[in-house]
Protein backbone atom coordinates (compact mmCIF):
# COMPACT_ATOMS: atom_id res chain seq x y z
CA UNK A 1 0.00 0.00 0.00
CA UNK A 2 1.41 3.37 -0.95
CA UNK A 3 2.00 6.25 1.41
CA UNK A 4 -0.70 8.25 -0.28
CA UNK A 5 -3.34 5.56 0.27
CA UNK A 6 -2.28 5.11 3.90
CA UNK A 7 -2.71 8.82 4.50
CA UNK A 8 -6.15 8.80 2.87
CA UNK A 9 -7.25 5.82 4.99
CA UNK A 10 -5.95 7.46 8.18
CA UNK A 11 -7.78 10.67 7.33
CA UNK A 12 -11.02 8.71 6.76
CA UNK A 13 -10.74 6.90 10.11
CA UNK A 14 -9.94 10.18 11.87
CA UNK A 15 -12.96 11.85 10.26
CA UNK A 16 -15.30 9.04 11.29
CA UNK A 17 -13.98 9.19 14.86
CA UNK A 18 -14.49 12.95 14.99
CA UNK A 19 -18.04 12.69 13.63
CA UNK A 20 -18.88 9.99 16.18
CA UNK A 21 -17.45 12.13 19.01
CA UNK A 22 -19.49 15.13 17.91
CA UNK A 23 -22.64 13.02 17.79
CA UNK A 24 -22.05 11.70 21.29
CA UNK A 25 -21.39 15.19 22.55
CA UNK A 26 -24.61 16.41 20.96
CA UNK A 27 -26.50 13.57 22.60
CA UNK A 28 -25.05 14.53 25.98
CA UNK A 29 -25.94 18.18 25.48
CA UNK A 30 -29.49 17.41 24.36
CA UNK A 31 -31.89 17.46 27.35
CA UNK A 32 -33.26 14.07 28.23
CA UNK A 33 -36.91 13.24 28.77
CA UNK A 34 -38.57 15.35 31.51
CA UNK A 35 -39.85 13.38 34.47
CA UNK A 36 -42.41 15.19 36.68
CA UNK A 37 -41.43 15.30 40.30
CA UNK A 38 -44.11 13.93 42.64
CA UNK A 39 -46.16 16.72 44.24
CA UNK A 40 -47.20 16.37 47.85
CA UNK A 41 -51.00 16.40 48.20
CA UNK A 42 -52.53 19.58 49.62
CA UNK A 43 -54.07 18.78 52.99
CA UNK A 44 -57.10 20.91 53.93
CA UNK A 45 -57.87 20.71 57.61
CA UNK A 46 -61.63 20.98 58.19
CA UNK A 47 -63.29 21.47 61.54
CA UNK A 48 -65.48 18.75 63.05
CA UNK A 49 -68.41 19.81 65.22
CA UNK A 50 -68.97 16.39 66.77
CA UNK A 51 -68.64 16.57 70.55
CA UNK A 52 -70.09 18.26 73.62
CA UNK A 53 -69.57 21.76 74.97
CA UNK A 54 -70.26 24.17 77.84
CA UNK A 55 -70.22 27.94 77.80
CA UNK A 56 -71.66 31.28 78.83
CA UNK A 57 -73.61 34.11 77.21
CA UNK A 58 -74.76 37.72 77.66
CA UNK A 59 -77.35 39.73 75.78
CA UNK A 60 -80.52 41.77 75.81
CA UNK A 61 -84.15 40.87 76.44
CA UNK A 62 -87.38 42.50 75.24
CA UNK A 63 -90.58 41.18 76.86
CA UNK A 64 -94.27 41.93 76.35
CA UNK A 65 -96.84 40.78 78.93
CA UNK A 66 -100.61 40.74 78.37
CA UNK A 67 -102.90 40.39 81.41
CA UNK A 68 -106.45 39.13 80.96
CA UNK A 69 -109.19 38.28 83.43
CA UNK A 70 -111.60 35.47 82.56
CA UNK A 71 -114.54 37.50 83.85
CA UNK A 72 -113.62 41.16 83.43
CA UNK A 73 -111.54 40.99 80.27
CA UNK A 74 -108.46 43.05 79.47
CA UNK A 75 -106.24 43.90 82.42
CA UNK A 76 -103.59 45.73 80.41
CA UNK A 77 -100.27 45.01 78.76
CA UNK A 78 -96.78 46.40 78.82
CA UNK A 79 -93.22 45.89 77.67
CA UNK A 80 -89.89 45.68 79.43
CA UNK A 81 -86.27 45.66 78.26
CA UNK A 82 -83.03 44.84 80.00
CA UNK A 83 -79.97 42.62 80.09
CA UNK A 84 -79.57 38.91 80.71
CA UNK A 85 -76.75 36.42 81.09
CA UNK A 86 -76.41 32.72 81.65
CA UNK A 87 -74.97 29.34 80.80
CA UNK A 88 -75.50 26.73 78.09
CA UNK A 89 -74.39 23.17 77.46
CA UNK A 90 -75.04 20.68 74.69
CA UNK A 91 -73.75 18.12 72.22
CA UNK A 92 -73.42 18.12 68.42
CA UNK A 93 -72.99 15.42 65.80
CA UNK A 94 -71.67 16.18 62.32
CA UNK A 95 -72.52 13.70 59.58
CA UNK A 96 -69.36 12.71 57.71
CA UNK A 97 -68.49 13.65 55.04
CA UNK A 98 -71.48 16.03 54.77
CA UNK A 99 -71.82 19.54 56.17
CA UNK A 100 -74.96 18.80 58.21
CA UNK A 101 -74.87 19.04 62.00
CA UNK A 102 -77.56 18.08 64.53
CA UNK A 103 -77.49 18.69 68.25
CA UNK A 104 -79.30 19.28 71.50
CA UNK A 105 -78.79 22.15 73.94
CA UNK A 106 -80.01 23.30 77.33
CA UNK A 107 -79.58 26.87 78.56
CA UNK A 108 -80.45 28.95 81.60
CA UNK A 109 -80.37 32.75 81.74
CA UNK A 110 -80.85 35.15 84.63
CA UNK A 111 -82.50 38.52 84.15
CA UNK A 112 -84.46 41.11 86.11
CA UNK A 113 -86.80 43.04 83.82
CA UNK A 114 -90.20 44.34 84.83
CA UNK A 115 -93.11 46.37 83.53
CA UNK A 116 -95.89 48.15 85.34
CA UNK A 117 -99.17 48.73 83.48
CA UNK A 118 -102.47 50.36 84.45
CA UNK A 119 -105.55 48.12 84.54
CA UNK A 120 -108.13 49.65 82.13
CA UNK A 121 -111.11 48.93 84.42
CA UNK A 122 -109.32 50.18 87.54
CA UNK A 123 -107.07 53.13 86.59
CA UNK A 124 -105.59 53.38 90.08
CA UNK A 125 -104.44 49.73 89.95
CA UNK A 126 -101.44 48.50 87.99
CA UNK A 127 -100.31 45.00 87.16
CA UNK A 128 -96.60 44.24 87.28
CA UNK A 129 -94.62 41.44 85.62
CA UNK A 130 -91.08 40.78 86.78
CA UNK A 131 -89.15 38.17 84.75
CA UNK A 132 -86.39 36.53 86.80
CA UNK A 133 -85.08 33.77 84.53
CA UNK A 134 -85.50 31.91 81.24
CA UNK A 135 -84.67 28.27 80.52
CA UNK A 136 -85.02 26.02 77.49
CA UNK A 137 -84.16 22.63 76.03
CA UNK A 138 -83.88 22.73 72.26
CA UNK A 139 -82.85 20.66 69.27
CA UNK A 140 -80.55 22.21 66.68
CA UNK A 141 -80.02 21.61 62.96
CA UNK A 142 -77.19 23.37 61.16
CA UNK A 143 -75.02 23.52 58.04
CA UNK A 144 -71.31 24.34 57.90
CA UNK A 145 -69.30 26.68 55.65
CA UNK A 146 -65.69 27.89 55.24
CA UNK A 147 -63.81 24.63 55.83
CA UNK A 148 -66.61 23.69 58.24
CA UNK A 149 -65.58 26.41 60.71
CA UNK A 150 -68.82 28.41 60.49
CA UNK A 151 -72.06 26.75 61.58
CA UNK A 152 -75.38 28.35 60.71
CA UNK A 153 -78.26 26.78 62.62
CA UNK A 154 -81.90 26.91 63.66
CA UNK A 155 -83.27 25.66 66.97
CA UNK A 156 -86.63 24.89 68.58
CA UNK A 157 -87.94 23.32 71.75
CA UNK A 158 -89.58 23.79 75.12
CA UNK A 159 -89.07 26.83 77.36
CA UNK A 160 -89.81 28.00 80.91
CA UNK A 161 -90.01 31.41 82.52
CA UNK A 162 -89.76 32.18 86.23
CA UNK A 163 -91.58 35.37 87.13
CA UNK A 164 -93.23 37.41 89.83
CA UNK A 165 -96.68 38.89 89.23
CA UNK A 166 -98.57 41.45 91.27
CA UNK A 167 -101.40 43.99 91.42
CA UNK A 168 -100.37 47.31 92.91
CA UNK A 169 -101.72 50.68 93.93
CA UNK A 170 -98.77 53.00 93.80
CA UNK A 171 -96.01 51.07 95.53
CA UNK A 172 -98.39 49.03 97.71
CA UNK A 173 -99.02 45.45 96.54
CA UNK A 174 -102.62 44.24 96.50
CA UNK A 175 -101.83 40.71 95.35
CA UNK A 176 -98.61 38.91 94.49
CA UNK A 177 -97.59 35.53 93.11
CA UNK A 178 -94.41 33.81 92.02
CA UNK A 179 -94.93 31.32 89.20
CA UNK A 180 -93.25 29.41 86.41
CA UNK A 181 -94.78 29.61 82.94
CA UNK A 182 -94.19 26.94 80.31
CA UNK A 183 -94.06 27.52 76.58
CA UNK A 184 -91.90 27.11 73.49
CA UNK A 185 -89.02 28.81 71.74
CA UNK A 186 -87.49 29.05 68.27
CA UNK A 187 -84.21 30.64 67.29
CA UNK A 188 -81.58 31.18 64.63
CA UNK A 189 -77.87 31.75 64.98
CA UNK A 190 -74.32 31.40 63.76
CA UNK A 191 -71.29 29.89 65.50
CA UNK A 192 -67.61 30.12 64.52
CA UNK A 193 -64.68 27.90 65.54
CA UNK A 194 -61.52 29.99 66.01
CA UNK A 195 -58.53 28.60 64.02
CA UNK A 196 -55.96 29.49 66.68
CA UNK A 197 -58.09 28.08 69.52
CA UNK A 198 -59.64 24.91 68.09
CA UNK A 199 -61.72 24.09 71.17
CA UNK A 200 -63.20 27.58 71.52
CA UNK A 201 -66.21 28.75 69.51
CA UNK A 202 -68.17 31.99 69.54
CA UNK A 203 -71.83 32.46 68.62
CA UNK A 204 -74.55 35.06 68.13
CA UNK A 205 -78.22 34.09 68.09
CA UNK A 206 -81.76 35.43 68.23
CA UNK A 207 -84.47 33.58 70.19
CA UNK A 208 -88.21 34.07 70.41
CA UNK A 209 -90.13 32.71 73.42
CA UNK A 210 -93.87 32.32 73.75
CA UNK A 211 -95.50 31.62 77.11
CA UNK A 212 -99.20 30.96 76.77
CA UNK A 213 -102.09 32.42 78.70
CA UNK A 214 -101.28 30.80 82.04
CA UNK A 215 -102.77 31.58 85.42
CA UNK A 216 -99.87 32.23 87.81
CA UNK A 217 -101.72 30.38 90.54
CA UNK A 218 -103.30 31.66 93.73
CA UNK A 219 -102.21 35.23 94.35
CA UNK A 220 -101.56 36.25 97.93
CA UNK A 221 -103.94 39.12 98.55
CA UNK A 222 -103.27 41.87 101.05
CA UNK A 223 -106.62 43.51 100.41
CA UNK A 224 -109.80 41.44 100.58
CA UNK A 225 -111.43 42.99 97.53
CA UNK A 226 -108.75 41.70 95.11
CA UNK A 227 -109.66 38.03 95.47
CA UNK A 228 -112.58 38.00 93.02
CA UNK A 229 -110.31 38.98 90.11
CA UNK A 230 -106.91 37.60 91.08
CA UNK A 231 -107.81 33.93 90.82
CA UNK A 232 -109.10 34.31 87.23
CA UNK A 233 -106.17 36.23 85.74
CA UNK A 234 -104.12 34.74 82.91
CA UNK A 235 -100.84 36.15 81.59
CA UNK A 236 -99.39 35.75 78.11
CA UNK A 237 -95.74 36.66 77.68
CA UNK A 238 -93.76 37.12 74.45
CA UNK A 239 -90.00 37.40 74.83
CA UNK A 240 -87.31 38.34 72.32
CA UNK A 241 -83.66 37.69 73.14
CA UNK A 242 -80.49 38.61 71.28
CA UNK A 243 -77.32 37.18 72.81
CA UNK A 244 -73.76 36.18 72.12
CA UNK A 245 -71.38 33.88 73.91
CA UNK A 246 -68.48 31.43 73.96
CA UNK A 247 -68.40 27.64 74.12
CA UNK A 248 -65.60 25.30 75.12
CA UNK A 249 -65.76 22.05 73.13
CA UNK A 250 -64.93 18.52 74.25
CA UNK A 251 -64.41 15.82 71.67
CA UNK A 252 -62.49 15.30 68.41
Amino acid sequence: MGDRMKKALLASVTGVALLNGWANAADLARPGPMYAQPVAPVVVYTYNWTGCYVGGNVGGIWAMSDWNDAILGDFGSGSATGALGGLQAGCNYQFSPSHWVVGIQGDYDWTNVSNNNPVPLFPAVTDQTNIRSLASITGRVGYTFWEDRFLGYVKAGGAWEQGEFSFQVGTAALATASARQGGWTVGIGGEYAFPSLPRLTGFVEYDYYRFSNVNPGPLVCTVAVCGFAANDVGITTNVNVLKGGLNFKFGP
